[in-house]
């Protein structure tokens, strides 16, 4: 196994740049905050403008397939500043579908569907609930009886918003893909109340619906996908622990008690320097997932499932310790600490929580006891 390139190209600096540029204009937390108070919590036109003005939803799509042919160590650059800024926008669920999609290209409609998603024209997501780790056994909560499907999902990722959904199913054959259209006559989606205001999930519920089935190794699919997610994953969670370091820090330098400035007590700078390690440990954890993710394999599970046993808990950290050093004005509605910690939170039981991770890790390297 060779070491994994840790470091930045010229390339990713750039995509960073023009990203963040971007979400600074379009989505600063106060805009966020309103959003999330409003019945239009996901910002579709800015989703559009990252999928089909940047390009972003097709980076790992391939060329042939319509896409821009990139790594995920790309994706993990967008991943970051999309977690600094907690966007609102249906990434992680049109990830999973682009992804699972791209193992079924071969299957009728697929090749002309991937560019709506590509381009942001429409939003996908995968049937799973969000808290499904990759090495999961494959769902059995959607049976399929001929090219109908009638079952209940919950606590399916950017569900609300989502044109397609591509539902794990077990048929005569076994287990299987269907591509559904959630406009069609037997689907219902209910959304849940949601921990993180920024990234909603919701309960899918089939009643003999109409669907299509994709075909391709199901498993092996449904696996890279949520592989791929995870690993993904990581890199968000870094960036929103970055955040939360960042605005810590400032806040840090800018508020005096007793006539100086806070950051200038030990304790609070050893609670920083603490958190500063901790964050450059995970951006290591998840470029070297990012780096991996390129190839497959238990080497790529490897690296993801030590990205995500580290990074998830690390996020909280994180979140938590901005929301005690920001003092009484962290507590308040009015600042965004609430909408960092709402998001770190939901992440850490995403794909896997770390002790499931560690647990597989333990497996991955022979020291099941």
């Amino acid at each position: 196994m060779s070491a994994p390139d840790l470091l930045y190209s010229e390339v990713e600096d750039d995509l960073r740049a023009g990203v963040r540029r971007l979400l600074r204009d379009r989505c600063d937390w106060t805009s966020v905050l309103a959003r999330c108070e409003s019945d239009q919590p996901y910002d579709l036109e800015l989703w559009r403008t990252l999928a089909g003005g940047l390009g972003l939803a097709a980076l790992l799509v391939p060329e042939e397939l319509g896409g821009a042919g990139a790594s995920a160590r790309e994706l993990g650059v967008v991943a970051e500043e999309l977690g600094r800024a907690v966007a609102p926008v249906p990434f992680l669920g049109n990830l999973l579908a682009t992804t699972a999609l791209t193992g079924c290209a071969d299957a009728e409609g697929v090749r002309e569907l991937l560019p709506r998603l590509s381009d942001g024209s429409l939003v996908g997501t995968v049937a799973v609930p969000l808290t499904t780790a990759p090495h999961a056994p494959f769902p059995s909560a959607v049976k399929a009886e001929g090219a109908t499907l009638t079952g209940t999902v919950t606590s399916v990722v950017d569900l609300e918003v989502a044109d397609r959904v591509l539902v794990p199913a077990t048929d005569e054959d076994g287990p299987a893909l269907y591509l559904v259209d959630t406009s069609a006559a037997g689907v219902t989606t209910t959304p849940a109340t949601p921990l993180d205001l920024t990234r909603r999930i919701g309960t899918l519920d089939l009643s003999a619906v109409a669907a299509q089935r994709v075909g391709g190794d199901a498993a092996r699919v449904l696996r890279r996908a949520l592989t791929v997610a995870a690993g993904t994953l990581a890199s968000e969670q870094t960036g929103l622990a970055q955040l939360c370091l960042d605005s810590t820090v400032e806040y840090a330098l800018t508020r005096y008690q007793f006539g100086r400035q806070i950051g200038s007590f030990q304790a609070v700078k050893h609670r920083l320097a603490d958190l500063w390690s901790g964050v450059s440990t995970a951006r290591a954890a998840a470029r070297g997932a990012a780096d991996a993710l390129t190839g497959s394999g238990e080497e790529t599970e490897l690296a993801v499932a030590v990205a995500q046993a580290y990074c998830s808990d690390l996020v909280v950290l994180a979140a938590e310790e901005a929301l005690q050093l920001h003092g009484g004005i962290g507590m308040t509605w009015e600042h965004p600490v609430h909408l960092y910690l709402g998001r770190a939170k939901s992440s850490q039981l995403a794909f896997g929580i770390a002790e499931r991770h560690r647990a597989r890790i333990a497996e991955l390297v022979g020291l099941e006891s």
